[in-house]
């Protein structure tokens, strides 16, 4: 079962979910796409078993080999080639390391070379396995890690990935594989609003799905009534708590030390298998 919970926003609650989650199913593997600010591992404080660095191709030019033919940039699909001062220029922060200016260029001008731009760690945590992304400082895309990530052979019974926020391309690679998208929003007309985008994603990609309200109390809740105009399902309710803020400040795992948020996350991871009739 691999589980993808996703928001339409930071702070909702979205790795509070995902570890509680992830500890509660045992032989579980945790895997951190939110690559640009990863804090799963800061919560498991696994003990770390592999390092691994991610590169892409990057198109290098031999200037004494070009003729100026300008084939290259013509067939550039991302625009990532320009022709100025006698010089084939690149910008790497729009080049997709396709590979194609290389293969048309008629005078074998480019050639490509490895660009590392982030890592991924591999851990364990009691029997939960841990794995995250780190995305460089600077870099435009963190695609080509997450999906080195979600290739991983996890041997384990349930699979937790705790997505990117927001519903970019990076969140869009995250959810492709998965068998069930848990959207976790926040009571406000601006939680509603982030709510509505990734329900829109997943309704794109014809994931079954279901929302956790997060930081529940008496009054409106936008969220709410957003999921009963939508008939989206309900699956968990998890109250404001200072409490719970601040064992989430100091990266606690709740259910760890607190039986009554251990009985609600079971029931959550429960309601999740009835949905998919597991």
């Amino acid at each position: 079962m691999r589980i993808a919970v996703l928001s339409g926003k930071g702070g909702t609650g979205k790795t509070l979910v995902s570890v509680n989650l992830a500890r509660l199913a045992g032989n579980s593997h945790y895997i951190d796409c939110d690559i640009e600010e990863p804090n799963g591992h800061l919560f498991f404080k696994p003990a770390l078993t592999q390092k691994e660095e991610i590169k892409v191709k990057m198109p290098v030019v031999d200037h004494t080999k070009c003729n100026g033919c300008r084939k290259c940039i013509d067939k550039c699909r991302f625009n990532a080639m320009a022709y100025i001062y006698n010089k084939v220029l690149i910008f790497e922060e729009v080049c997709h390391s396709c590979g194609a200016c290389s293969l048309l260029c008629p005078e074998k001008a480019i050639s490509e070379s490895d660009k590392v731009i982030g890592e991924i760690q591999h851990g364990t945590s009691d029997m939960v396995k841990v794995s995250s992304g780190f995305l460089n400082i600077g870099e435009s895309s963190g695609i080509p890690v997450i999906r080195q990530l979600l290739k991983q052979k996890t041997g384990t019974n349930d699979v937790i990935i705790d997505c990117p926020p927001g519903s970019a391309c990076s969140v869009m690679e995250s959810i492709q594989d998965a068998d069930f998208c848990l959207l976790v929003a926040e009571p406000s007309i601006f939680g509603a609003h982030n709510l509505n985008m990734v329900y829109e994603l997943v309704k794109l990609f014809n994931k079954k799905h279901a929302v956790v309200l997060n930081k529940t109390m008496e009054g409106e809740n936008p969220s709410e009534e957003f999921c009963q105009t939508h008939l989206i399902p309900i699956l968990s309710r998890i109250p404001y708590s200072q409490e719970i803020a601040k064992q989430n400040s100091d990266a606690e795992i709740i259910i760890d030390t607190n039986p009554q948020y251990r009985e609600l996350f079971a029931q959550l991871l429960e309601n999740i298998k009835k949905e998919l009739a597991i």
